[in-house]
């Protein structure tokens, strides 16, 4: 899919961060843009919001029901608590394990039966932490290296039915979005250190990341991409 003028592409978590870059990237490119997104008014007016919750099956059901073509599709919807495994609110797990794997897996499922015969491409976004569990990776870093393995379980899939859908993960660092807000609940003081002393990714370094995966040649397959600031150690 080397130029996506005219093309359509769909990204969940369109409201901000990578997804909110990302989108704007696409419009850029001449691209069709439809953005998943719980709050449709803080959407450029040149990418269509799909209102959905993530944590609800249905909601997602319903988006892709009523979905015609797309070439592409960009995961980028995450949640992120610190929520240790010893003393972790489950709750907090459940949410993350719903936005994080459950609604990223089933967007990719449903959206195979949206591809022209040959193909698109599914980028999914993990995170660093799905390749090392950091110390404060809690239950956070569990569902990232699901979303790695969903991927090439996906891949794997696709490939040994014969489909020419590609499928890839890319897996940033600390990237400075409103994410670390609610990763940092409690340790404000420590966010802000962290800002004192790195530069941290910011969501448009991410997106060029993705759009060079979903502007490949047809015949190059991107399968994975680690990207961090170049003053973050781990």
């Amino acid at each position: 899919m080397p130029s996506l003028q005219g093309k359509t592409l769909l990204v969940t978590g369109a409201s901000s961060g990578i997804g909110r870059a990302l989108c704007q990237l696409l419009v850029e490119r001449g691209a069709n843009v439809l953005g998943i997104t719980r709050r449709p008014g803080v959407l450029s007016e040149d990418v269509s919001p799909l209102v959905a919750d993530l944590t609800q099956r249905e909601d997602i059901t319903r988006v892709f029901h009523g979905l015609g073509r797309i070439d592409g599709l960009v995961n980028c919807a995450g949640v992120a608590y610190l929520s240790r495994i010893i003393d972790g609110n489950p709750t907090d797990w459940e949410e993350m394990w719903r936005v994080n794997v459950m609604a990223l897996t089933l967007c990719c499922q449903l959206s195979l039966t949206h591809f022209p015969a040959d193909g698109g491409r599914i980028v999914n976004v993990s995170a660093l932490s799905g390749h090392r569990v950091p110390p404060t990776g809690g239950f956070y870093a569990p569902t990232k290296f699901a979303v790695r393995a969903v991927t090439d379980a996906l891949r794997a899939e696709l490939k040994a039915m014969g489909s020419p859908i590609q499928v890839a993960c890319v897996s940033p660092g600390y990237v400075d979005t409103p994410l670390l807000d609610n990763y940092f609940r409690g340790r404000e003081e420590s966010l802000s250190q962290t800002r004192a002393v790195m530069k941290m990714l910011d969501p448009e370094d991410v997106a060029w990341a993705i759009l060079g995966i979903l502007e490949a040649p047809g015949h190059v397959e991107i399968a994975d991409i680690l990207i961090r600031s170049a003053q973050q150690r781990l």
